[in-house]
């Protein structure tokens, strides 16, 4: 407990333990669901990975297209975020938030019926557009709901979905590749693209009448728990000064979204090759999907410790910089590690660092940002951010065209990281000074 809090009236310090226990139960109420959704919106974004396994051989696409076609999503999602983030704020998370999923499901089942690069361009670019604004979006619903104090912990209760979503899915999507290939004529990518698809509809129809717009709208929370909760957010939250596109212009937005870029770059660079980086060392499918689930367990174990050490300390900006420099060195590793099985310690030192810097890095974007900036501002942090998942795939393609191998291509992929922790550890003075105790 902080000095401030064992100063302070009791009747002060009787609220603050009142808001905890409201903040947890409504953690609670919305964190499964919240990261189920995640979970599957993740999957339909990166399943491509375990598609290309044999669909690349199909549909004769190289490496260098297949990079560029898995990466064009991320266009349609970037240019769609910040607006997307806007209509939720008026219209309220529960209606947007479930049309982003049904409509996302059904783009990605679409994409079953690819038969061309023409087509699989056109429906990844659709993807893009149909899914931003949701992890934005959530980030910026869970303001509403928790205070900065606990935001890392919670958030990454939210954010465990990326590896989890990879840890599932990998061993799924290869089942799935290698059992219904051929079934009713169909190949087993296309069959992969229809199953994972389903799940995400049925979940907006869910969200739809499960989610709340916000705490006052929570049947669930009494008038009291809900005065408490206001009271918590209000007591750190600059004011919502209206004007919510001024963080188009804001310098602190920029910055943070190019230290955004770093840890991303890594990330998806990785993601979407590392199931052919693993079948490069002579797996087949099914074992193939069972090693690349091996690094996202490690990192959902480390995301969740993570948090909770960064919550403890009261401090974001060291966390994050640490992880990130844990991932460029994991990621340098792997591109000249001898053998597969260090090859294989080596991703998931990376997957480690790049994944456990998520939730520490929003916990301190959006405490910066501050409730009117964060509106517009958390999704074009996002927006930038991902630009590195265009930027990423092609990246490791291009390379991997050219040399024939990935070694090139993760040493370039470590720079990222690094110039996240440089720019950072720069703010840290101002970021640290802003960061309020517990309770406070």
């Amino acid at each position: 407990m902080s000095d401030a809090a064992v100063a302070a009236p009791p009747k002060l310090r009787a609220h603050r333990i009142d808001a905890d226990r409201v903040v947890a139960k409504a953690a609670r109420r919305l964190i499964p669901f919240l990261v189920t959704g995640f979970i599957v919106a993740y999957l339909d974004r990166v399943n491509i990975g375990f598609a290309a396994l044999t669909m690349n051989g199909e549909l004769g696409f190289t490496p260098e297209f297949f990079g560029w076609g898995a990466g064009i999503f991320f266009v349609g999602y970037c240019l769609f975020e910040a607006p997307s983030n806007y209509i939720m704020h008026r219209v309220g998370a529960r209606m947007w938030i479930a049309r982003i999923m049904v409509s996302w499901g059904i783009v990605s089942a679409l994409t079953a019926f690819i038969w061309n690069e023409a087509s699989f361009v056109v429906l990844r670019l659709l993807l893009g557009v149909m899914e931003a604004g949701f992890a934005p979006g959530v980030i910026l619903y869970l303001t509403y709901w928790i205070p900065a104090a606990q935001r890392a912990r919670v958030l990454a209760g939210f954010l465990i979905a990326v590896p989890v979503s990879s840890a599932i899915g990998s061993p799924i999507s290869g089942l799935i590749l290698a059992s219904m290939d051929g079934v009713g004529g169909i190949s087993g990518w296309r069959w992969l693209f229809l199953m994972e698809a389903l799940p995400s509809i049925v979940l907006g129809i869910v969200c739809f009448f499960y989610l709340p717009d916000g705490p006052e709208s929570a049947k669930w929370l009494t008038s009291g728990e809900k005065a408490s909760l206001r009271a918590a957010i209000e007591s750190e939250a600059e004011p919502d000064h209206g004007d919510h596109w001024r963080a188009l212009k804001d310098m602190r937005v920029l910055l943070i979204g190019v230290a955004y870029f770093g840890i991303v770059i890594a990330l998806y660079g990785m993601s979407f090759w590392l199931p052919q980086i693993i079948k490069s060392f002579g797996f087949g499918v099914v074992a193939t999907s069972v090693l690349a689930s091996i690094p996202y367990v490690c990192s959902a174990l480390a995301m969740w410790a993570w948090s909770r050490s960064s919550d403890r300390r009261r401090e974001t900006v060291g966390h994050t910089a640490l992880a990130a420099v844990v991932g460029a060195v994991g990621l340098a590793c792997a591109a000249y590690a001898p053998t597969p099985l260090l090859s294989m310690i080596a991703l998931s030192v990376a997957a480690i660092g790049a994944i456990a810097a998520l939730p520490t890095f929003w916990s301190f974007a959006t405490l910066a940002l501050g409730a009117g900036d964060g509106v517009v501002g958390v999704a074009v942090i996002n927006s930038i951010g991902n630009i590195s998942g265009f930027a990423g795939p092609y990246l490791v393609g291009l390379i991997k065209g050219a040399t024939g191998e990935f070694s090139d291509a993760l040493l370039a992929l470590a720079l990222g990281p690094l110039i996240t922790a440089f720019l950072l550890l720069r703010a840290r003075r101002s970021a640290n000074s802003k960061y309020p105790t517990r309770g406070a």
